[in-house]
């Protein structure tokens, strides 16, 4: 899937109406890891691709920074894009395609974040603080607490 990376980061700046791929991709594997946890990371993520199959040709792979391991620096950082996000949501145009672009700049930003994090550290470090990631893995557990009460 690393050719989706593309179409919505550039294909985006011109139609950004595609931006909606992403909203559409983030509800149904948010759903899919309450069954499957972070599927998504392994096997689909298209930045996840690009990290492995280009950006690990430059990386420098230094170890990952403890903190960017920690649970409350993830919530933290979650927190911090959900709020930058809802910010872009409130300023733009309510038309789709200022709605669309919304999650094309945010792809693009998040893109960015992981290139520039990726080429000192490990190509995926972007992968340790990842907002789908954390979320991906809190839904995860509610389905593991549910199985493991019964």
């Amino acid at each position: 899937m690393i050719w989706f990376l593309p179409v919505i980061v550039v294909g985006g700046l011109f139609f950004p109406l595609l931006g909606f791929l992403v909203f559409f991709m983030m509800l149904f594997f948010l759903t899919l890891s309450y069954f499957k946890g972070r599927f998504w990371c392994s096997h689909l993520c298209p930045r996840g691709a690009f990290l492995d199959l280009v950006l690990s040709k430059f990386s420098l792979r230094k170890k990952i920074p403890k903190i960017f391991l920690s649970t409350w620096f993830k919530w933290l950082f979650l927190a911090a894009f959900m709020a930058f996000f809802a910010l872009q949501l409130i300023a733009s145009p309510k038309s789709p395609a200022a709605i669309g672009f919304v999650f094309v700049r945010m792809c693009l930003i998040t893109t960015i974040i992981a290139v520039v994090l990726g080429i000192p550290l490990k190509e995926r470090a972007w992968c340790a603080i990842c907002p789908m990631g954390t979320l991906q893995t809190k839904i995860s557990s509610f389905r593991h607490s549910k199985i493991e009460r019964f």
